[in-house]
């Protein structure tokens, strides 16, 4: 990891305390993405772009009670690294300057400013929460800076005849309450469900399209109960859920509270099939922190590979990411998700900067941004690919089911894809 502190005296002295900064980078070759021919690097010089380079923002929450998401952009800077020594973007280097946020929004909007303001990046990348990112979404759509594949699966951040200049790449979170019904639903008749849940948009969008999706099958939810973020502990919340006899738990969580929920039901003497989002879906940051025992018959749906599994021990994909974290990342725990999450997400915005080849404007970022078709990347599963369409700021909608075995997560059932029917 490399860091970028501020010269002394500087805006930037609190260092320290509220600022990370990185420049990293890796080639998309070995996934499949074959780059235009390197070209002479010139014709368009503009905020954050000159001839030698491209100035990347982002926020996110390396203290705070979400910093387990932190590895993901860990993972990203890293990405970058190898990207520049291997020759940049059309002879570009990448420059990632990334602060800490502490999952606050009145700090991401103040980082937010001093990106675009002070160190005048083209666009910001990647920032990572709900509550954050809504923060900032009016200030960069009015600015007309690019708001690029966040880290939320939140409604507003893929609704592009309303806020234009952002696109999420996590899945929107709508789809997600798909996935957790596509189980539900195939349960036997009688079958109770209980809710837990964040009180935002991370929260609410989730459960909006867990009843859509459930139809008249939402009669099963019997008890439901919301936390605020920043709370010391869920206890409280799940003793009430448990009480309602609910034989299944959908746990809307961010991972330190995904740990907390598997090990707490333990505890109380509850046997609910728990689910958990796919950004709990960690075994280094969710599942051993909970107690690999505990976590046992944990089920949630992902669209990645999982390095650990003995499936893809020989996958030419899986090898190119061994390789990359030998070198760029040797202490990252190998079996945190979030790391390959920032791996992929660097890679899509990748993808985009060569297609948008010398044309480096804010406008032509954004217009390839939503132009992406079947890109496939080294670690999604076998027939999930990034898509992206004026009218579809999802770049991300297939996942499969899965359930995590104390060891690794096995995967079970079809590939959904959720922007369609076919999850319903």
């Amino acid at each position: 990891m490399w860091f970028l502190p501020p010269r002394a005296g500087s805006a930037g002295a609190s260092w320290k305390r509220n600022a990370m900064a990185f420049v990293a980078g890796q080639a998309l070759a070995a996934a499949g993405l074959l780059a235009a021919p390197v070209a002479s690097a010139q014709n368009y010089v503009g905020p954050g772009v000159t001839k030698t380079e491209i100035l990347i923002g982002n926020s996110a929450p390396y203290s705070g009670p979400v910093s387990a998401l932190a590895s993901t952009m860990k993972a990203a800077a890293a990405y970058f690294r190898k990207v520049n020594e291997e020759g940049g973007i059309n002879g570009r280097r990448i420059r990632f300057i990334s602060y800490d946020d502490g999952y606050n929004p009145a700090s991401a909007v103040d980082q937010t400013r001093k990106l675009v303001e002070s160190d005048g990046v083209s666009l910001v990348f990647g920032s990572l929460g709900t509550p954050t990112n809504t923060a900032i979404q009016r200030y960069l759509n009015q600015k007309k800076v690019p708001q690029l594949f966040v880290m939320t699966g939140a409604a507003r951040f893929h609704e592009p005849r309303t806020y234009p200049w952002s696109m999420g790449w996590a899945m929107p979170l709508k789809l997600e309450g798909k996935a957790a019904s596509s189980y539900l639903r195939s349960d036997p008749a009688g079958k109770t469900v209980a809710i837990l849940y964040q009180n935002d948009d991370f929260g609410r969008d989730f459960i909006s399209g867990l009843k859509e999706a459930m139809g008249e099958r939402w009669s099963s939810v019997v008890a439901q109960a919301s936390y605020e973020v920043g709370a010391p502990a869920v206890d409280s919340e799940l003793i009430q859920l448990k009480a309602s006899g609910a034989t299944s738990l959908v746990s809307i969580t961010t991972p330190k509270y995904s740990a907390q929920v598997i090990r707490r039901v333990v505890e109380l003497g509850w046997k609910p099939t728990i689910l958990v989002p796919s950004s709990s879906a960690s075994i280094g940051a969710v599942m051993r922190p909970a107690g690999v025992e505990n976590a046992t018959g944990v089920l949630s749906w992902g669209s990645a590979k999982d390095p650990d599994d003995a499936e893809w021990k020989d996958d030419p994909g899986v090898r190119t990411w061994r390789a990359f974290m030998d070198r760029y990342l040797p202490d990252g725990d190998r079996s945190d998700a979030q790391i390959t999450t920032g791996y992929l997400l660097a890679q899509t915005l990748v993808a985009t900067l060569r297609q948008s080849a010398d044309d480096l404007s804010r406008k032509n970022i954004m217009e390839q941004a939503n132009a992406l078709r079947s890109v496939a990347l080294d670690m999604l599963l076998p027939g999930i690919t990034i898509n992206t369409a004026q009218n579809d700021y999802a770049p991300l909608s297939q996942v499969q089911m899965q359930r995590f075995n104390g060891r690794t997560w096995e995967r079970f059932g079809p590939i959904l894809d959720l922007s369609s029917d076919s999850a319903r």
